[in-house]
């Protein structure tokens, strides 16, 4: 596995951790650094705070663009990958969109459901189409 997709399942890992604690990322990771269990890639910690800074404006797209569905209605796994994603598309310069995508997509299928997959690629799939429209 590439250090970046590491380091994506790493913050996962964190930002699911927070929601179950009722913390944030960034307590979340402060935490596990402060524990000795810093993520060895400097990546997962730009995820964690980028998602965490961008919180507000990637949840109103998520809510925006998953017809039907709340954000509370997500599985839990389901709603930070797309978070990654999102954060990746609109803040990471560095990532192509399509990295971004693939990604989430790899994500999900390791830990996910069945329809997941398929759910998380037409929410991101729609925010990549309109993404000009959306900075």
């Amino acid at each position: 596995m590439a250090a970046r997709s590491k380091a994506r399942k790493r913050a996962l890992d964190l930002l699911f951790a927070s929601e179950l604690r009722s913390e944030s990322p960034v307590e979340a990771l402060d935490r596990a650094i402060a524990e000795g269990e810093a993520p060895n890639n400097p990546y997962t910690a730009t995820l964690v705070r980028g998602v965490s800074e961008h919180r507000e404006r990637i949840d109103e797209l998520l809510t925006r663009y998953a017809k039907d569905w709340s954000l509370n209605r997500m599985p839990a796994v389901d709603r930070n990958v797309l978070r990654l994603g999102v954060w990746e598309m609109l803040y990471a310069d560095d990532v192509p969109d399509g990295v971004a995508v693939s990604e989430a997509m790899q994500l999900v299928r390791e830990l996910s459901t069945d329809e997941s997959p398929q759910f998380v690629n037409g929410i991101l799939g729609a925010i990549q189409r309109d993404k000009s429209t959306l900075a």
